[in-house]
């Protein structure tokens, strides 16, 4: 039993005439009545009984109709699902480390709104045709599409009190863009830090370790379950999250359409 002999056997239920019924499904009425026997062979039952104008259906052919209705069905849904996976345009998007959830979220949200669908793929570092990154990560001959406005923030262990910059362990990222921007608030205390760490995600595990206090993104600080935030004082130190790419990288359409599907949600 395949799938053309069922819809055969639901042409002939619907239409009562083999004549109609092979016009209805474009095949020849000798190829049909080929498919209504191998169907009848292979289920040991009689479905249809030939009368002098069209047939007469079996009781057998009545408990068959809805279940072959289904099957049809269901083999038309895997074969429309399969046939648009394969159509779906590929995009990989790089992320950097430090880009917290709720940006690469918004990302994730706008590419499944694109019709047709773009098959995303996100990897981790500087691949793909575009990155998710900080604005002081940007590339010279990069554009930079800006996302998402992060606040700098003290993040603290749960135990610590509220510290005074001179006498506060700092936890700090000497090698991440923002670090000159940092130095000012770190005072003389910066100058022997409690720790270094590669990137704000790692400085957040030492805060949430007891370790000391780091200055990170008010984002990264808000997903982390270790550590408690508290505003900068007196200052408003931001950084901008956004997607970087290159002008040539534009002329791959699927990047068009996110660029202009997140252009349109920032307005």
């Amino acid at each position: 039993m395949d799938h053309r002999q069922l819809r055969a056997f639901i042409a002939v239920f619907e239409e009562r005439n083999i004549t109609a019924a092979a016009r209805s499904i474009h095949l020849s009425q000798p190829a049909l009545s080929g498919s209504i026997k191998a169907l009848e062979e292979a289920l040991g039952t009689t479905l249809f009984v030939r009368k002098a104008r069209g047939v007469e259906v079996t009781d057998d052919a009545r408990t068959l109709y809805p279940e072959a209705q289904r099957m049809v069905a269901d083999a038309a849904r895997l074969v429309t699902r399969f046939k648009h996976d394969r159509v779906r345009e590929p995009l990989q998007i790089g992320v950097e480390h430090d880009v917290g959830a709720s940006v690469i979220r918004k990302v994730v949200l706008a590419a499944a709104a694109i019709q047709p669908a773009i098959r995303l793929h996100l990897a981790t570092g500087c691949l793909g045709v575009a990155r998710l990154a900080s604005e002081d990560q940007r590339c010279e001959d990069e554009l930079f599409l800006p996302l998402h406005s992060d606040p700098f923030v003290l993040a603290l262990p749960f135990a610590a009190g509220d510290p005074r910059v001179e006498e506060t362990r700092w936890i700090t990222c000497p090698s991440h863009g923002s670090h000159q921007r940092l130095l000012p608030l770190y005072g003389s205390a910066g100058d022997a830090p409690a720790g270094e760490a590669e990137t704000f995600a790692l400085a957040l595990a030492m805060v949430a370790a007891q370790m000391g206090t780091a200055i990170v993104p008010q984002s990264l600080a808000a997903e982390h379950p270790g550590v408690r935030m508290q505003a900068l004082p007196q200052l408003d130190l931001r950084r901008r999250i956004g997607l970087c790419y290159s002008a040539q990288a534009l002329e791959i359409d699927s990047l068009g359409q996110l660029r202009d599907a997140l252009q349109g949600d920032h307005r």
